[in-house]
């Protein structure tokens, strides 16, 4: 299979979940799909199936490969470098916005609010993840309001 090929599996693999946690996310069946940790086994099987041979070639190199920014760029600086780089992103960001979702679920955060939200994990991961801290805190601080 082409690198071009894994990665269209891996975005179309992660794709699904975030529509449901974003445009369906009170749906009893939606709930119970994305309480699955195996959400991400897409793109997470295919960082596994390019790194294995990956850590075989590198040896005990990889290990100074992942200790300064240009040895990371080396890593990066490939198609098969890059597609392991966005899997593991792709996975990543799934667990972290199933994370969320599931937590604001179980807060009562409105979907409204979590929307956004879980777009920027989707996209811009960190940024989502700092955004849900916020509406975290934000939302504990009010309910502890009304105790």
């Amino acid at each position: 299979m082409t690198n071009d090929t894994l990665f269209s599996i891996a975005n179309l693999g992660v794709l699904p979940f975030w529509l449901l946690m974003i445009f369906v996310p009170r749906r009893s069946w939606a709930v119970r799909v994305i309480e699955s940790p195996w959400i991400a086994i897409v793109p997470a099987t295919i960082y596994v199936v390019l790194i294995v041979p990956t850590l075989l070639q590198m040896g005990p190199g990889l290990a100074q490969s992942f200790s300064s920014l240009q040895g990371v760029m080396g890593l990066l600086a490939t198609p098969q470098g890059a597609l392991l780089g966005w899997a593991h992103f792709l996975a990543f960001d799934l667990l972290v916005g199933r994370w969320a979702y599931l937590d604001a679920h179980e807060r009562g955060v409105s979907a409204i609010i979590m929307a956004p939200v879980l777009f920027f994990v989707f996209m811009l991961g960190p940024v989502g993840y700092v955004m849900y801290l916020i509406v975290r805190t934000i939302f504990s601080k009010t309910s502890q309001l009304g105790a």
